[in-house]
């Protein structure tokens, strides 16, 4: 870890590299349907607020719009989910694979648990939000000027 809580990581080919301050040293997981797609199984992140800088290989950084309120940046060349953004807010949850050393962080949250596949189950004790709760929450913190 750098000074100031800034991480650093990047993808697997190390074409993109990227420097991140975690908001919280717990890690999430999205169950929901894009991105099971995207991950290939559960996105496991954390928030980040807006600090990501991109410091290296800026033009291998893609970018896919999914939704009208969020867009993934992904490698171009080894294809390594990188991180989630919110379009309005700028808020950003960095892939937890995508760091140097995740070590640090405890598993703490899982939201979208009503899109998780009976397939799987975590034995780790975690909040769980349903995907109404998440929108909701995330509603809230727009109207109160938050995000």
């Amino acid at each position: 870890m750098e000074e100031g809580g800034k991480l650093t990581g990047g993808c697997l080919c190390g074409a993109v590299r990227f420097a991140a301050t975690p908001l919280k040293a717990e890690m999430d997981v999205c169950h929901c349907s894009m991105c099971q797609q995207w991950s290939g199984g559960v996105f496991m992140s954390t928030s980040c607020g807006g600090t990501l800088e991109i410091v290296k290989g800026q033009d291998q950084l893609g970018l896919y719009r999914s939704s009208e309120w969020a867009e993934r940046g992904f490698c171009r060349n080894c294809g390594s989910s990188l991180f989630w953004r919110g379009i309005a807010d700028g808020h950003v949850a960095v892939s937890m694979q995508a760091f140097d050393d995740a070590s640090r962080f405890s598993f703490a949250e899982e939201i979208f648990i009503d899109e998780k596949p009976a397939t799987y189950s975590f034995a780790n004790q975690t909040r769980k939000m349903t995907g109404a709760e998440v929108i909701a929450a995330y509603a809230a913190k727009q109207e109160a000027g938050h995000g």
